[in-house]
């Protein structure tokens, strides 16, 4: 899954900045806030291909989800349909 890759990448990046940040003698608050504004660039840079791929995954995602495919709403409606022909409803009440 590309979203995972990509989550991975970006706190591995925030783990180097912060080793970095300690090693450069930064510490408490600061060594924090400048580690999350470092990784954050540094991934918009370099991380750009993973995040498109991510962002294709959620969209492909998000589609299949619309149009039916996949998720608890085609469940409940195949139970739905069965049932009614269970019982001889059709869907009425």
């Amino acid at each position: 899954m590309p979203l995972v890759t990509y989550t991975v990448l970006r706190l591995l990046l925030l783990a180097a900045a912060i080793g970095v940040g300690y090693a450069a003698g930064l510490r408490s608050w600061l060594l924090l806030l400048v580690a999350i504004v470092v990784a954050f660039a540094v991934s918009y840079l370099v991380l750009a291909r993973q995040k498109d791929a991510a962002a294709l995954w959620l969209a492909e995602r998000a589609e299949r989800r619309r149009s039916g495919d996949e998720g608890l709403g085609k469940v409940i409606d195949e139970d739905a349909a069965a049932e009614d022909s269970a019982f001889g409803t059709d869907g009425e009440r």
